[in-house]
């Protein structure tokens, strides 16, 4: 009788995560460059060999830690349930979301910024590229659809356009907290100060989808 194939899939999903979860701090810190594949082997007691064994290169280390990445927005998204909810109510719902996960992972926010610098070399040949923009807009647009059904939202932007308003806030006060905080002596991630850009950036969002909505 052959022995069940599932105890060793499962140790090899482990293996696989336990990797993943070591390189998304080494390449984070270090960038692509910097990062050292031996120090991500010897972080996970294993060796370079069994690292390319499940990722090919170097490279395909880092991109596999860039999809997990994007994917681990992405679903939050994609299960975010706002259908119930009024369009300008959901879409708060939205922006603390996305406002929430990027202040709890500024190992996203170096990621993303390390691959613009490569001209996002690597995520243009990533084989599930067009996977990772799917859950960002179909919420929005469901959103949005919705909002202008009921004469709430402007029509003159689209799901793109207010992802990127909402992304680029977060973004922002998480990838430049440090010059901020150098230049204008404010911790843009000071938990006194959390509650405040929360409400502050959904209310810009709604502010502009809102304005001038029925106005001559």
């Amino acid at each position: 009788m052959s022995a069940d194939p599932q105890p060793r899939q499962r140790d090899a999903e482990r293996t696989r995560a336990e990797i993943l979860d070591v390189a998304t701090e080494e390449f984070s810190t270090r960038g692509l460059a910097g990062a050292r594949v031996d120090e991500i082997a010897a972080r996970t007691r294993t060796t370079k060999r069994m690292l390319y064994y499940y990722f090919g290169s170097k490279d395909g280390l880092y991109l596999a830690v860039l999809e997990r990445a994007y994917l681990g927005i992405r679903a939050l998204e994609s299960h975010l349930a706002v259908d119930g909810l009024p369009p300008t109510a959901a879409l708060r719902r939205l922006c603390d979301l996305t406002f929430d996960h990027h202040e709890a992972h500024p190992d996203f926010i170096r990621l993303v910024s390390i691959e613009n610098i490569h001209h996002a070399e690597h995520l243009r040949a990533s084989p599930i590229r067009s996977g990772l923009s799917g859950p960002a807009l179909d919420v929005l647009e469901r959103i949005l659809a919705r909002g202008r059904d009921a004469g709430l939202f402007r029509d003159d932007v689209d799901a793109l356009d207010i992802h990127l308003l909402i992304s680029s806030f977060c973004i922002f006060r998480t990838a430049n907290r440090h010059t901020i905080a150098a230049i204008f002596d404010r911790d843009m991630l000071d938990p006194d100060r959390r509650d405040h850009y929360r409400r502050m950036l959904a209310d810009l969002v709604v502010e502009f989808l809102t304005a001038h909505v029925g106005r001559a």
